[in-house]
């Protein structure tokens, strides 16, 4: 349960700390008071997504502070320990948010995400009010629900259902592996045989490229080298170029040896010098006899690259890369050849988990159905006693086949669909097309009714979920939040005498100006003739009236002896 709440700077509140009691906690006030606003902080603390509306006009930053009393064997003990929390009997939970759109979340002093905060929170409060009438709309939410009713009883088929899901999983990797199926393997053996003759046909070398890269700067700059070579060569041996100034020079120190020994080794390295040069012209002249432009070579060698780059576009960036690749497309296609008996054995044992799959989703169908016949008869007894008399209730399931199977989840094949008629000789119709909101109220209530006890969760809040009803229907509204609240808290904003009357706990939300001229909106528990006076202004009558005091007296002995009786 929720035993208090603290909120700073949320809208029109400053501050405001609420205890709340066991039982059922009823919250009135006149329409503007900002009862909403309790709701959306216990909502903000709940890990709803919010912004900067929330925060009180002038304040920095808002914050809601919730303490919750859980017993050992709530399962949000065990939601604690997953989320690495320490579980504890009392549950700390503190969001703060800022106008700069940044906040902090704590659950027993430890800083947790919003992801988090909605695990935890998700088995503490079930909130509802008029705008969730269309969680029930959606037949996955239908589905979710009645999985709840049937609670442990499926548990044995989803887990042995579940371990059958992950087999089917590895078996249809392995035929992935080997190729899918027959029609499956044949494509792909086609596709693997197509790339590995186009791998092989061009016939590359390691090296290949870059002796063609170089080939292709020649061919493009075979004019450049040319004049290059010839310029060179004319340089050294053209008449009175380098060479005959080289011979010159060693004719002129040739008869100087006599004359002391460096002369002669001055001859000897200009001999040297110029058997070089003369080598290094006759390399230049055959080069240049060889630098010829050959178009078809060049072409051939465009036409290599092209290829080349078309290969590594298709299987891998470069020529040792696309070796590795067609290693691999090798073994696969061998693999595959060979197959067949390997493929017949997989497919054997897939075909027999699928028959397991299918049987299990029908008795986790069989299961469903049952507990759904049970369930439908208690709320349709519900509805009967919130006055819809005629009221039919029930759930629809939609058929599935053996060749089903393989669309199965850990939840089984069953999809579902609530239907209800109000009125005597009106068919049943889903929901979203027959049902008002005051029924659906009725509805919400009854289901909640029916589900107290197994649906785990410690707190209820109604926001205003006795919209559209009155009289008769009322006093039964609040009957059932009474029978409700014996086992389960209830925190209820509500506008009816009938439902505040039966309350353990009351508290009024009011406006109030405070001294600086601004709006603060105020909550207070009321007590003896504070609550009297309440229910005098909900029945519509003055304070200073004897005959309304005198029936808001009797509406609440009335509501105090129903208590006792149950």
């Amino acid at each position: 349960m929720i035993e208090s709440l603290t909120v700073e700077n949320v809208a029109l509140i400053e501050r405001a700390e609420i205890e709340f009691g066991p039982g059922l906690n009823v919250l009135s006030g006149e329409t503007g008071a900002g009862k909403s606003v309790i709701l959306d902080s216990i909502n903000f603390v709940l890990g709803a997504k919010a912004d900067k509306s929330i925060i009180r006009h002038g304040a920095e930053s808002c914050s809601v502070h919730a303490v919750f009393r859980v017993s050992e064997n709530d399962p949000v003990f065990a939601e604690l320990a997953e989320q690495g929390l320490d579980p504890d009997e009392i549950v700390v939970i503190a969001r703060r948010f800022r106008q700069d759109g940044r906040g902090d979340i704590k659950i027993n002093g430890t800083t947790v995400n919003a992801s988090m905060l909605r695990r935890v929170t998700a088995h503490l409060v079930d909130v509802h009010g008029q705008s969730e009438h269309f969680y029930l709309l959606s037949e996955a939410n239908q589905f979710r629900l009645l999985d709840k009713t049937v609670g442990a009883a499926l548990d044995g088929q989803k887990e042995e259902l579940g371990q059958l899901l992950e087999e089917v999983r590895r078996i249809r990797g392995e035929l992935k592996t080997l190729g899918g199926d027959e029609a499956e393997r044949g494509r792909r053996l086609d596709i693997l045989q197509y790339q590995i003759d186009e791998i092989d046909r061009a016939g590359l070398q390691e090296g290949e490229e870059e002796r063609l890269t170089e080939q292709r700067r020649f061919f493009s700059n075979v004019e450049k080298i040319a004049s290059a070579l010839s310029g060179a060569g004319q340089a050294l041996d053209a008449e009175g170029a380098a060479i005959d100034g080289l011979r010159s020079a060693r004719h002129a120190v040739a008869g100087l040896a006599s004359f002391g020994a460096e002369y002669g080794e001055l001859e000897s390295r200009l001999e040297n010098v110029l058997l070089e040069a003369e080598d290094i012209g006759e390399t230049l002249h055959a080069l240049f006899e060889n630098t010829t432009y050959d178009e078809r070579e060049a072409q051939e060698v465009e036409e290599r690259l092209d290829l080349l780059k078309s290969l590594k576009k298709k299987y891998g960036a470069s020529v040792g890369q696309i070796f590795e690749y067609r290693k691999a497309i090798g073994e696969e296609f061998e693999l595959l050849s060979h197959s067949d008996e390997k493929f017949a054995e997989l497919s054997a044992a897939l075909a027999s988990d699928y028959k397991k799959v299918y049987r299990l989703c029908c008795e986790m169908t069989e299961i469903r159905k049952k507990e759904a016949e049970r369930f439908c008869a208690r709320v349709v007894e519900q509805l009967k006693t919130l006055n819809i008399k005629n009221a039919r209730f029930c759930v629809e399931f939609a058929p599935y086949t053996e060749q089903d199977a393989e669309r199965a989840s850990a939840d089984g094949l069953d999809s579902v669909r609530f239907l209800f008629s109000a009125n005597a000789g009106e068919p049943l119709k889903p929901l979203s097309k027959v049902i008002s909101g005051g029924e659906m109220s009725r509805l919400m209530l009854a289901i909640k009714t029916c589900m107290t006890d197994s649906n785990g969760i410690s707190a209820y809040i109604f926001d205003e979920i006795d919209a559209g009803i009155s009289g008769e229907t009322a006093k039964t509204v609040a009957e059932k939040f009474a029978l409700i609240a014996r086992s389960t808290q209830i925190v209820a904003v509500s506008h009816l005498a009938q439902i505040a009357a039966m309350a353990d706990s009351n508290f009024l939300i009011y406006k109030e100006e405070t001294g600086d001229g601004k709006t603060r909106t105020r909550i207070r528990a009321l007590e003896g003739d504070e609550r009297l006076r309440e229910l005098i202004r909900l029945l519509g009558g003055s304070a200073d009236s004897a005959a309304a005091r005198s029936l808001a007296e009797e509406l609440l002995e009335r509501c105090t002896q129903y208590k006792s009786s149950l």
